[in-house]
């Protein structure tokens, strides 16, 4: 296949998988808001639309397919807690929106010439920007389902079978390593462009985490410790307060049950932990004598084959998300510039619940050091 055939699939199974999700919900679950941390799921539906019609249809074509929704679905003007106050577009408005949007993006995709210097066009750079906004969006609607605590069929890793707590870590030699990328046709502006940076000799975990260390960690105090809570007035800093992850019970003493995708089942020991925030993770690393890794040590061990297990959950990392050396926001500041700052903390890898468009070794996710409703997990390293 040609570069536009590929795309052309590409957008399509992004389409299908974002359907998949949400087929088999009635409208009462698509347009409820299932927690104050997300939007209603006809929301994220249309808004993919949106998007679509504003990269592929408007800036390509020229006219949009319905200009006089994009305040309803801009995610800046709009607020999480406020869109389901707003005059949405019904389940089947918002479908039939998302088709005809997509028939003409096909359209303006079979008459557009890719190999220009155009840098929105090269090589159909918005084309991919769009696709994987769609997969991202699909990752966040697996979250609203996780959150809602409805039942769905959905494919997610089995526990592994291996211990991992025996892999032990890795010795990654220092010396200046080459982060981000130039080359992929994949990469958004964050993770450009390619620099050098001097990264000291360490140690980082060969494995994630799993439920076994973190189920020792809450049985010997770890949630007591003082880096979980705000030395003014001992506030718990974390989401939803208690003393294991996200979606955790205690079945009886030494048991452990996880709610996920409206299941519930007991809590695989040798599963990667995930739904715990920065400041959990933080906490399980000095509890073990180590620190999370930065995103260029957990980049250069990425890229050197060193980590297994990645993928059962995205990993939080030490760094603060902020430009590389050279960054230039493209093709709009609010995908990644209006989030630069110590406000943000980067988490790396990927999750079950990420496409392969998205999941690469230089790819920059990030979020409030606060949050678990997201498939968060760690590894540890620690400094030669």
């Amino acid at each position: 296949m040609n570069v536009t055939e590929q795309l052309a699939v590409a957008l399509e199974s992004a389409r299908a998988r974002s359907l998949s999700l949400l087929d088999r919900l009635d409208d009462e679950a698509l347009l409820a808001q299932h927690s104050p941390l997300m939007s209603p799921l006809v929301w994220d539906l249309a808004h993919v639309g949106n998007y679509e019609d504003l990269w592929l249809v408007r800036q390509l074509g020229g006219t949009a397919v319905l200009p006089e929704i994009d305040e309803l679905y801009d995610a800046f003007l709009q607020p999480r807690a406020r869109r389901p106050e707003l005059p949405l577009l019904s389940p089947a408005e918002a479908l039939r929106y998302v088709e005809r949007v997509r028939g003409r993006a096909l359209e303006l995709l079979e008459s557009a010439d890719l190999d220009v210097e155009d840098p929105l066009l090269s090589d159909g750079y918005v084309h991919r920007m769009v696709i994987q906004h769609e997969h991202q969006h699909d990752e966040t609607m697996l979250a609203t389902l996780q959150l809602s605590g409805l039942v769905v069929e959905h494919a997610s890793p089995a526990a592994p079978s291996l211990d991992w707590s025996a892999a032990g870590e890795v010795q990654v030699e220092g010396g200046g390593f080459t982060m981000g990328t130039d080359l992929d046709p994949w990469a958004l502006d964050n993770e450009r462009p390619a620099h050098t940076v001097p990264v000291p000799e360490y140690f980082i975990d060969v494995a994630p985490v799993d439920n076994a260390a973190w189920i020792a960690f809450i049985e010997d105090g770890g949630y007591e410790t003082r880096t979980l809570w705000s030395p003014a007035g001992w506030e718990w800093l974390c989401e939803e307060p208690q003393h294991a992850p996200l979606f955790w019970q205690r079945a009886a003493p030494g048991t452990w049950q996880r709610r996920h995708l409206g299941r519930v089942a007991e809590v695989a020991p040798h599963e990667p932990v995930q739904h715990v925030c920065w400041h959990e993770a933080s906490a399980f690393a000095a509890w073990a004598g180590r620190r999370l890794p930065t995103e260029s040590e957990w980049e250069k061990a990425r890229s050197a084959h060193a980590l297994e297990g990645v993928g059962y959950g995205w990993e939080w990392t030490s760094s603060d998300f902020l430009p590389y050396p050279g960054f230039r926001a493209f093709p709009y500041r609010e995908y990644s510039e209006a989030f630069f700052g110590s406000e943000y903390k980067v988490l790396r890898g990927s999750s079950w619940a990420t496409d392969a468009t998205v999941a690469r070794p230089t790819f920059r996710n990030w979020d409030l050091p606060i949050r678990r409703q997201i498939f968060s997990g760690l590894r540890t390293a620690r400094s030669a």
